[in-house]
């Protein structure tokens, strides 16, 4: 329906830019722009898709529709962007505004409507009629949804094709005052295999950097023989603001020759999922640093380095004099350069690796591995590269060895469970264990095997949660008169599968509570005038993922 709504919207039309434009869109908000956040910024399992735009830690400031157009889309949800709104333009761009507080009057009163419709929260609805002109106020910034605090995520999209484009090309850049170079705070050369030593090592070797009289940079030596690459932990400050973004481009070079880009102009959501390939995710898992690969070991589907002809090794041979250069930009076109000395030197006294897991791995195959209570399935493409696994069972437990190698797509994890009853088999999920601590991953039963697809090695066993969600802290007491509140609240927490759903009824008609999940707050808003005069009663039903349930009934004067 969203499609056919784009296709109809652009026939009608008549405006059409070859190029990006720079002077169409108006800022968002009415403040000095600075950021905490950047297009392609590496996020946990994502690249940022957008702007995060400060609000100087505040909410309420009005966003404003950055050009004319139709609000296509508009979704309510607890997590990801909260409270989004997205509006389609004359010119084949859609603007997208994230984590807001609430919507403008209007557009307020067509979604509450629709709440109470569906009797929901969370909603997302398709829009055809709801028209915005430049520069009116279509809501409030906030802190919605999954925002660690108050800003407002702007983004760009192709309206058609739904890629997503850095919204710098569309002259928020003019908007935003950055005279600051990028910043590379360390740099790591890689051999290309286990037969291959750089620097005396089999492994990832860091290297010092110098600064140099010109504001460049200079490495300290390498020496190799084979194939070895380069990744580097980058990020980028603007003159007004303390954060450390993302950078924008990188380009490398061997003896003056491009051997390696990428550029932060534009990616598909479905290739977000990638980063984890993207960057060395084996140092990252253990050491929380991204370092960012400037090679491709195997080929995958992520059009920011696919366009590469070449891979991004360099293979060092005896009599060749070598210098490898980095340049990282920001979209300024600020600029950091270091140069890497790089010499050939054979390895005296190799050393044999051998393969430690008692499986190995071929990406283009698939594997089931079945143990007397476990079993896990690897479907092809599952992993990047091929790898060596230790996979066991014990005890009930499926060990797959957490090497912390990326995965592409997910592993079925299944467990016997015909040790449990039928009525707690209900209740039973495949758990995460982390130490003590066992955690809910979605799951699904069939006969007395409970299954799930999960995406991180480690170590899994049954769970089995029968505890109801908890209904706390109201913010009346029972038989009290309220009319001074504005609104009522109570605070709800699960202590293990998490919260699924939750409604509540004022004498026996479905109110709307709005979740925040940061706070564990449910909030309702007595301006929706359900409250009647004298005696009210309120029900509060929670359940969670494993259906158990808890209810709250109380009341109050009005």
């Amino acid at each position: 329906m969203m499609k056919s709504i784009y296709i109809l919207f652009l026939l009608a039309s008549q405006v059409i830019f070859a190029q990006y434009p720079k002077d169409y869109f108006r800022s968002p908000l009415d403040i000095s722009i600075n950021l905490s956040g950047t297009f392609g910024e590496l996020r946990p399992n994502h690249f940022h898709s957008g702007l995060d735009i400060r609000t100087n830690n505040v909410e309420g400031l009005p966003v404003y529709a950055a050009a004319d157009g139709i609000i296509i889309r508009i979704k309510v949800s607890t997590f990801g962007y909260g409270k989004a709104l997205y509006i389609a333009h004359p010119n084949g761009y859609t603007t997208v505004y994230g984590h807001l507080q609430k919507f403008s009057d209007k557009i307020e009163a067509y979604v509450k409507e629709q709440q109470y419709k569906q009797k929901s929260y969370e909603v997302e609805l398709y829009p055809s009629t709801l028209k915005v002109t430049k520069g009116d106020v279509i809501a409030l910034s906030g802190n919605s949804g999954g925002s660690g605090g108050p800003h407002l995520h702007f983004e760009f999209r192709d309206t058609v094709t739904e890629k997503i484009i850095n919204p710098m090309a569309f002259g928020m850049s003019k908007l935003i005052k950055d005279e600051m170079n990028p910043v590379i705070s360390s740099l790591m050369v890689y051999p290309a295999n286990d037969s291959i030593s750089v620097n005396k090592s089999k492994n990832p070797v860091s290297l010092s950097l110098q600064k140099q009289v010109d504001g460049s940079f200079l490495a300290s030596k390498v020496v190799a023989s084979g194939k070895i690459g380069f990744a580097l932990n980058s990020y980028d400050l603007s003159t007004n603001s303390y954060n450390k973004n993302g950078i924008y481009k990188v380009v490398s070079y061997l003896n003056g020759s491009q051997i390696f880009k990428y550029e932060f102009d534009t990616f598909a959501f479905d290739e977000s999922k990638h980063i984890n390939y993207f960057i060395d995710f084996n140092r990252y898992k253990k050491l929380k640093q991204r370092f960012q690969k400037l090679f491709i070991k195997e080929n995958y589907p992520l059009s920011l380095v696919s366009g590469n002809a070449k891979n991004g090794f360099i293979d060092i041979k005896p009599k060749v004099n070598y210098t490898y250069k980095i340049e990282v930009f920001d979209y300024h076109g600020n600029k950091t350069i270091v140069n890497i000395p790089i010499a050939y030197e054979k390895e005296l006294n190799p050393i044999s690796v051998t393969s430690k897991g008692n499986y190995y791995i071929k990406t283009k195959s698939d594997y089931n591995f079945e143990f007397e209570k476990t079993s896990v399935y690897i479907p092809v493409n599952a992993l990047y590269e091929n790898v060596s696994l230790n996979i066991s069972e014990k005890e009930g437990v499926l060990d797959i060895e957490d090497n912390y190698e990326a995965i592409q797509n997910g592993l079925t994890v299944t467990l016997d469970m015909s040790h449990l009853s039928e009525e707690e088999q209900k209740k039973a999920f495949v758990g995460t264990v982390f130490g003590l601590k066992l955690d809910y991953n979605s799951s699904f039963r069939k006969g007395n095997k409970v299954s799930s697809k999960v995406k991180a090695f480690g170590k899994y066993k049954v769970g089995f949660d029968n505890v109801a969600p908890r209904i706390y802290n109201p913010n009346f007491i029972e038989g009290s008169n309220i009319s001074k509140l504005s609104t009522l609240s109570v605070s709800i927490s699960d202590a293990l599968s998490g919260i699924d759903t939750y409604n509540a009824y004022l004498n026996g008609e479905w109110i709307l509570m709005e979740y925040d999940y940061k706070t564990k707050k449910l909030v309702h808003n007595l301006k929706d005038g359900k409250v009647i005069s004298g005696k009210n009663d309120i029900k509060i039903v929670v359940t969670d993922k494993l259906d158990n349930t808890a209810t709250f009934s109380s009341n109050f004067i009005y």
